[in-house]
């Protein structure tokens, strides 16, 4: 083994860290990794990124990256911390360890930073791909000039303006991320007309980063496009990349591409190896065995990945892909029946059509059968829905503000079939090959249209044909189909019609996702998985694939647990014996019954504490009823969480930590629960209040359960008990964070605190620290340890 001290961000590393580090290096010398529940102080990011980078630095190993995964921004910048602490303690005659942390093109496009170029946050990718595709044709075989020649008129653009004395935006120059731009905030154009008025825009950034490619792929990569020294630049955070990228005129976003597989640790979220549109397009480079992963938070992975990999088309891309193709049918349809084809000069002409049809495997009579396939599936969504509402919410025509988001789903939750909709489909005359044949007639539709309006566009037919091609092929078992409804408003609809309330989409779900984890992480060459609350074991390996990989690949999946290792003086841990709190139990928000009761004179007393108070309520709805409780029964201040903008959140958060102690209520399934720190004294106590299983009535939640249930054996321990368990955990892992903290942690619920057919008590690993009390006691034990602190 090498020598990974040196690496190493700090002096001293703890037992656990030392154990950690050799087992991950070990474990992924053979191909294996290791899975590793830590609580809050183990140092589990230096483990990771210390491990990892040895690997890298090891000539005796393929490792060539250690790739981050985490699902919170927190942990990131946690991550970021950490490998600018390990650069900076390295020994003075190793080279700096290159980072790169990824994000959207949005964050890091100087025009939409800035509002400039008529690009937004709505608009950015579409006029990103549009902008590209423009300078490439300039600038390509058979262009009208050089990408060297775009930017320079870019320039001269500018200095021409302001020699000419114009006012308004003359002499302006675009400035973003502290540094300025040679170009103007306007997007530059190129055309016979000049500079200035001419039509056709062109992205001068872009436009720099193809000038400085190689000319010839075989005289190296797109690592030589980038400007300046990354391999000595250490951490390069995405202010720094734009800062750099800006400063030589090149386009930030092209130089992030160009980077990722030249930097030794490359940091980003789950979208960047889960999320199918993602690794295509942007990181796929990055999944194979030469990269070493790091998920982190990886509770999260199974609930993160099933909404990735699980798809849906919306009612509005329905419409949207109904008009397309009856835009590129219509010119050969008019053609036929001897009329003029509306819409000028942006309308396909029929032997644009033609051609690209013959280029295809794909018939004018396919389009034709897609295009009724899709304004019929419009028409039956609408009745299913109307039908719905008609037998839900009598009078819902008239009271539309009061809808709430809702499912309706297509076949027996718990009971796998075909779905309504595919029997519908076929009664109505759709044969199989209508679905699988809708996503190559989506890609011949949007060669036209692009063709036609010279302009790439993101198109609606290629992506709801995609989704109609997976409806058919997937399975019944694992997936579970339904129409999701959601809350909106869109006065642009008629006034009774539900969409005007709603915005309705068929929805794919991907019940039991361990097998898309697991072919992913059976792409890398190994690494490691951690987070605070992994427990039990055994069922999170199952439910990631890891036991398969494991099993079948003999691949070693080794586990460890670090429990706190700081001073048990400084905490107190309760399980309190209240009735359960369940909806059975204490019915409505702002109902009075005996469970309410033990519930809110239980959450004064631990909110009467000093300092900071933490209440972690089940959902939103019993968080506002929670913090009327402790506004009538306490002085302290009280803030309510509310499901919001992350703005919003951060104002809030904000707010508690300033100033004298106060009570921050919210739902355990927010984000102020888990991923933020509440180290020193921002918080001294900690309630979560009964345990926090998701609404069981779903359709989608049963559905999960039974294929759970075929899947694993046990669907409710599995998809609900143990994740919930998790959750709160989280919530209660956010009191101690160092050696130097003091505080209280309560849970409110008899399921954690005895043993019974439902119990939970099994599954907190440190279960010997909270100590059953009944409700009467908590308050003697509350008392005791101030006493004891005191």
């Amino acid at each position: 083994m090498t020598d990974w001290r040196p690496i190493f961000g700090h002096e001293h590393p703890y037992d656990e860290q030392v154990d950690g580090i050799e087992t991950a290096v070990d474990t992924a010398r053979d191909d294996g990794y290791t899975v590793i529940e830590g609580a809050c102080g183990t140092g589990k990011t230096m483990i990771a990124l210390t491990a990892g980078i040895d690997l890298v630095r090891d000539p005796d190993t393929d490792y060539e990256r250690v790739f981050v995964l985490t699902s919170v921004k927190q942990q990131l910048r946690q991550f970021e911390a950490d490998l600018e602490t390990i650069n900076a303690n390295l020994p003075d005659d190793w080279n700096p360890v290159s980072g790169l942390t990824l994000v959207g093109k949005a964050d890091v496009c100087p025009y939409n930073r800035e509002g400039a170029g008529e690009i937004d946050d709505g608009n950015v990718y579409d006029r990103c791909e549009t902008l590209r595709d423009r300078t490439r044709d300039l600038t390509g075989e058979g262009g009208d000039t050089t990408a060297g020649t775009l930017t320079a008129r870019a320039r001269q653009q500018q200095t021409g303006l302001a020699d000419s004395g114009q006012t308004g935006t003359a002499g302006r120059f675009l400035e973003t991320a502290g540094e300025t731009a040679a170009y103007p905030p306007e997007m530059p154009t190129y055309g016979e007309g000049g500079p200035v008025g001419s039509e056709t825009e062109y992205c001068p950034f872009y436009a720099q980063y193809l000038e400085d490619l190689p000319e010839e792929e075989s005289d190296g990569d797109a690592s030589e496009a980038v400007p300046f020294d990354f391999t000595s630049a250490g951490l390069l955070t995405p202010e720094d990349l734009v800062a750099r990228s800006v400063r030589h005129g090149t386009c930030p976003h092209s130089v992030m591409g160009a980077l990722l597989g030249h930097v030794e640790v490359v940091m980003g979220n789950y979208y960047h190896a889960f999320d199918p549109t993602t690794t295509t397009t942007f990181t796929g480079a990055l999944l194979d065995d030469s990269t070493f992963v790091v998920c982190d938070e990886a509770h999260m992975l199974e609930p993160r990945v099933r909404d990735l990999v699980s798809d849906g088309v919306a009612d509005k891309t329905l419409r949207d892909a109904e008009t397309e193709l009856s835009r590129v049918i219509q010119p050969i349809k008019f053609e036929r029946e001897g009329r003029q084809a509306e819409g000028g000069s942006k309308t396909a002409d029929a032997d644009l059509v033609r051609g690209e049809l013959a280029d295809s495997d794909v018939s004018f009579e396919e389009l034709n059968r897609t295009l009724e396939f899709v304004r019929d599936l419009r028409e039956e969504l609408d009745r299913r829905i109307t039908a719905h509402l008609d037998r839900t919410h009598r009078g819902w025509k008239s009271n539309l503000t009061d809808l709430a988001d809702d499912e309706i789903p297509l076949r027996d939750p718990q009971v796998p079939a075909e779905d309504e909709l595919s029997e519908w489909a076929t009664d109505a005359g759709y044969s199989d090959a209508v679905w699988v044949r809708a996503e190559a007639a989506g890609a011949v539709v949007e060669r036209v249209l692009n063709e036609a309006e010279d302009e790439e566009r993101t198109r609606a037919a290629p992506a709801a044909g995609r989704v109609l091609g997976e409806w058919y092929r997937r399975d019944h078992t694992d997936y579970f189909r339904e129409i999701e409804l959601e809350r909106t408003w869109d006065d642009t609809e008629p006034a009774d019609s539900w969409r005007r309330a709603y915005t309705a989409r068929l929805a794919l779900h991907n019940c039991v996702p361990s097998d898309a984890i697991g072919e992913r992480l059976g792409s890398f060459g190994g690494g490691i998985l951690m987070s605070a609350t992994l427990e039990p074991m055994d069922a999170f390996t199952e439910v990631t694939g890891l036991d398969y990989l494991a099993r079948e690949e003999d691949r070693p999946v080794v586990e460890r647990r670090y429990g706190l290792h700081f001073p048990e003086t400084n905490r107190e841990s309760f399980a309190v014996a209240a009735p359960k709190y369940t909806y059975e139990n204490r019915g409505r928000a702002g109902e009075t019954n005996p469970t309410r009761t033990h519930y809110a004179d239980a959450i004064a007393k631990v909110a009467r504490l000093p300092g900071n108070v933490l209440v972690g309520m089940p959902s939103y709805a019993e968080a506002e009823w929670a913090a009327g409780v402790v506004e009538e029964r306490i002085e302290k201040p009280v803030l309510l969480d509310a499901a919001s903008d992350d703005e919003t959140t951060q104002s809030l958060k904000s707010e508690f930590f300033a100033g004298d102690g106060k009570v921050l209520v919210t739902s355990l399934r927010g984000t102020l629960t888990e991923g933020v720190d509440y180290s020193g004294d921002r918080l001294s106590a900690a309630v979560v209040c009964g345990v926090p299983i998701v609404n069981t009535s779903s359709p989608r939640t049963k559905a999960v359960r039974r294929a759970y249930d075929d899947e694993f054996g046990d669907g409710f321990t599995y998809a609900l008990t143990i994740p919930a368990v998790r959750k709160a955990r989280q919530a209660i892992g956010r009191v101690i964070r160092s050696p130097e903290d003091v505080g209280v942690r309560v849970l409110l619920d008899e399921r954690y605190a005895r043993d019974s057919w439902d119990s939970v008590r099994p599954y907190l690993p440190d279960e010997g620290e909270f100590q059953p009390v009944s409700p009467d006691m908590l308050e003697h034990g509350l008392e005791r340890f101030r006493s004891r602190l005191s």
